[in-house]
C-alpha cells in the first residue's frame, strides 16, 4: 500500500526538465518557429512551465523594429499554444502521427515586450481537455512580471493526411511531363 501512495504523485508530475532535443521529438516546430526552450515543469493533463530564451539573432528582429527590437505579441502566444501542445503531445503513445493545431485564441492581452536577452516563462493551465478538442489559459512572464496571457484552443488532427485524388494523379503525371520535357 504504502508503494502506491508513494506512486501517485510521481505518477501526475511528468518528468522535467526536458531540453530542446526532448521538446523537438514532441513539437514538429522547427528553427526558426520552434519558440519553446525547455520544459521545467509537467503536471499530467492539467498545467505545464516552459522556457523561451529570447535572442537578437531570432529572424523576426530585421523588421521588428530595426533599433527598437520587439519579439511580435503574436509569437508569444504561439510560444504558449506550443507549450500546450507538449503536454498534449506527452500522452500520446506515438506522437508523430499527430499534430495540434491552433484553431482560436481569446482575451490575449499584451502588457510588456519581450526583449532580445529576456528569458519568457510560459505557464499554461488546462480549463478544457476533450479528445481532440483542448482549452488553455496561457500566462507568459519576464523576470516575474506578466508580459502576455491569453486563451488558446486547439484541435488534434492525423499528421499524415491522405492525398486528395486529383493531387495524386498530379504527382503521378508530374515525372512523365518533366521526362517529356528533357
Amino acid at each position: 500500500m504504502e508503494n502506491n501512495e508513494h506512486a501517485n504523485p510521481e505518477d501526475n508530475l511528468l518528468k522535467a526538465p526536458l531540453d530542446v532535443v526532448e521538446v523537438m521529438k514532441l513539437l514538429p516546430h522547427r528553427y526558426p518557429f520552434l519558440l519553446v526552450d525547455r520544459v521545467v515543469e509537467m503536471e499530467r493533463k492539467k498545467r505545464i512551465v516552459a522556457i523561451k530564451n529570447v535572442s537578437i539573432n531570432e529572424p523576426f528582429f530585421q523588421g521588428h523594429f530595426p533599433g527598437f527590437p520587439i519579439m511580435p505579441g503574436v509569437l508569444l502566444l504561439e510560444a504558449l499554444a506550443q507549450a500546450g501542445c507538449i503536454l498534449v503531445m506527452v500522452e500520446l503513445p506515438d506522437p508523430t502521427e499527430k499534430l495540434i493545431v491552433f484553431t482560436g485564441v481569446e482575451h490575449a492581452r499584451f502588457r510588456r515586450p519581450a526583449l532580445p536577452g529576456d528569458q519568457v516563462r510560459l505557464e499554461i493551465e488546462v480549463l478544457n481537455w476533450r479528445t481532440r478538442m483542448m482549452r488553455m489559459q496561457g500566462k507568459a512572464y519576464v523576470d516575474g512580471k506578466l508580459i502576455c496571457e491569453g486563451t488558446v484552443t486547439s484541435q488534434m488532427v492525423p499528421r499524415n493526411r491522405p492525398i486528395k485524388p486529383e493531387a495524386a494523379s498530379e504527382a503521378a503525371s508530374a515525372p512523365e511531363e518533366a521526362a517529356v520535357e528533357a
